[in-house]
């Protein structure tokens, strides 16, 4: 009875009822009981850690510990010795012997989160600890076998940083034999009446004071983007539980040094939508005079998958000329010449603002639509003044 609690209450820290959110549930389900190497991958402040945490509670190894490292926050030159251990008078301060954290975390599971921003040297001696399944302390002669489930987990593209020759590959089919993704909380809006729930209660443990929240603040709310996810979430909510202890929350009376600032510019643009709406419309119409273009001079656009026009990769560097050429609906490149670099952004614009249209504002659809990273899409969005929703 005891071991069937552990597992609903690390399933119970994952809050949402959002179909993605259920699936993740299930895959831990599914997951957790197997000793296989798993790899989460998610934005920053999804919640990667909870999963890790709900898979080690949902596995034979529960009664162990679980030992999370943040491969990003420890300094290269102490990370060897604090994920492997050393001997005393291995290096300078190095005055006992000292267990790593393979080691701390025998019988259990070792959480190696941001494993992305571990340098290529140590990436050489992970993979031989997990292929070995023994650490070698720093200064040490000798191996020390281990019994340990590594989850690992990123917020970035390893398959670019591979590309980039930041990662091994060997190292990345080791780690990813069981891949998890989390989604942004963008993508799941659904949970965030739920979380933020969740939140004030728990919050209000602290101050008994809840908070509820405006419904036109909550419609704000369920329309902001999230760049910092859950977390972000969380720190909103403990911020107005302070504010408004026992109130009901109304964002357009909370100090706008409180709100965060996509949320300002949201509600800004929401009150001048209606003003906007004509540009908007003749935008779109030119996102579609550009597409009719763009597929004349390369033949039928690529797909995405998402029903979004790409020019093909392929294209010919000297066809430019033609783009813009045709753009301004001139059948010759003009004598005087023109301003490549600015045509090159309009182009641009006008492409995110199609995808903005087709994706109704969403964010994370609309980077999916172009095959861009969100946060790219997030700093182009800003640079050319759109708004999303």
């Amino acid at each position: 009875m005891e071991r069937i609690q552990e597992k609903v209450l690390g399933l119970n820290k994952i809050i949402g009822l959002s179909p993605s959110i259920r699936a993740l549930r299930e895959l831990i389900k599914l997951l957790g009981p197997s000793d296989s190497t798993v790899l989460i991958v998610g934005e920053s402040g999804t919640g990667k850690e909870l999963v890790a945490n709900a898979l080690h509670e949902c596995s034979g190894r529960a009664a162990g510990p679980f030992v999370p490292v943040n491969c990003g926050a420890i300094p290269k030159d102490l990370l060897e010795s604090e994920l492997f251990g050393h001997k005393r008078g291995s290096f300078t301060g190095a005055i006992s012997d000292r267990k790593g954290r393979f080691q701390l975390a025998d019988k259990g599971t070792l959480f190696l989160d941001e494993i992305g921003d571990m340098s290529m040297d140590l990436q050489v001696k992970l993979l031989r600890v997990l292929q070995e399944r023994t650490v070698d302390p720093v200064g040490s002669i000798g191996s020390i076998p281990i019994d340990v489930r590594v989850v690992a987990a990123t917020h970035q593209n390893i398959e670019a940083l591979i590309d980039e020759g930041r990662f091994r590959k060997d190292l990345y089919y080791r780690l990813n034999i069981m891949p998890i993704e989390v989604e942004p909380l963008a993508e799941r809006a659904e949970d965030i009446p739920l979380l933020i729930e969740h939140f004030s209660r728990q919050q209000a443990k602290v101050l008994q004071a809840p908070i509820s929240i405006s419904p036109e603040s909550m419609r704000l709310l369920l329309a902001y983007d999230w760049p910092g996810n859950v977390r972000e979430l969380s720190n909103l909510v403990d911020r107005y539980t302070a504010l408004y202890a026992q109130q009901e929350v109304d964002l357009h009376k909370v100090p706008a040094s409180m709100v965060p600032s996509g949320l300002r510019k949201l509600m800004k643009g929401q009150e001048s939508q209606n003003r906007t709406l004509g540009e908007d419309e003749l935008s779109r119409r030119a996102a579609r005079k550009l597409d009719h273009v763009v597929t004349h001079l390369v033949g039928t656009p690529a797909r995405n998958g998402e029903g979004i026009d790409i020019p093909s990769r392929d294209s010919a560097i000297d066809e430019i000329q033609r783009v813009i050429n045709l753009a301004q609906g001139g059948p010759e490149f003009p004598d005087e010449g023109l301003e490549l670099k600015q045509h090159l952004l309009e182009i641009e614009r006008r492409l995110i603002k199609q995808a903005l249209s087709k994706s109704e504002g969403n964010v994370s659809k609309t980077a999916r639509l172009l095959s861009l990273r969100r946060t790219t899409l997030i700093e182009k969005i800003n640079k050319y003044g759109m708004h999303s929703v």
